[in-house]
């Protein structure tokens, strides 16, 4: 069935747009995505596969995690998301083995479209789990701290901000800009619940925020707040 899967999304292959992604995510010499290679096929057509091979074995989508092809290793991640939503695996497991081949989620739309789902659900569920995040944080391993961080989003639409707030911090001297976006994205959806709680963290820790994380942060501000915190 793994092969089949594979061969029904090569099928979907389009040519024009394999360069315009190879761009997009930054696969070239020295980039993040360095060595990526791509199909050219949209999300919503490999998410329409995945719900076709969403009772694959876990087992056998280590076939496709380990493929070249950057659309094959998104089909992966997107059938782990439909077996949870589904509950076609026990959830646990199918917890356990995203952490396990978490690493091959080697981009931020493999991440981005998948953590939240996954392992957002659960710690959602589960408080104890929620350790999970920090040991993630503390990898060497950018996919996996931009996980612990996305993820929190699925804590945020709880109104549950106490974790992200603590990632954030640990956060203010990373170096990379995908860290910087996806905590300033994080805390804008911070904002938009309780802007009480983002101001606070703001008035606090704003100038020692890479710029790009504060921007992100503070796009629903007005004009007059956005100009004190990146003047800060």
């Amino acid at each position: 069935m793994d092969q089949k899967a594979i061969e029904q999304l090569i099928k979907l292959s389009d040519n024009a747009k394999k360069q315009q992604l190879a761009g997009y995510f930054k696969s070239g010499e020295g980039q993040y995505g360095e060595g990526d290679k791509f199909l050219g096929i949209t999300v919503p057509k490999v998410r329409e596969v995945a719900k076709q091979y969403a009772q694959i074995q876990l087992q056998d989508l280590k076939i496709l995690l380990e493929h070249e092809y950057h659309e094959v290793r998104l089909l992966a991640g997107l059938i782990l998301v439909v077996k949870y939503e589904k509950s076609i695996d026990p959830k646990d497991q199918i917890v356990q083995f995203y952490l396990k081949y978490l690493k091959r989620f080697n981009n931020w739309d493999l991440i981005d479209l998948t953590c939240y789902k996954i392992l957002g659900e659960q710690i959602v569920k589960s408080v104890e789990q929620r350790q999970i995040l920090y040991k993630l944080i503390e990898s060497d391993n950018l996919w996996e701290q931009r996980c612990a961080i996305v993820s929190t989003i699925a804590l945020i639409r709880e109104n549950q901000f106490d974790d992200i707030i603590k990632l954030s911090k640990l956060m203010l001297t990373h170096k990379h800009d995908l860290i910087h976006k996806a905590v300033g994205w994080m805390l804008r959806e911070v904002g938009k619940r309780n802007k009480c709680v983002l101001t606070s963290f703001l008035d606090e820790f704003a100038g020692q925020m890479p710029r790009v994380m504060l921007r992100y942060s503070i796009e629903k501000y007005d004009s007059k707040e956005r100009s004190k915190y990146m003047e800060m």
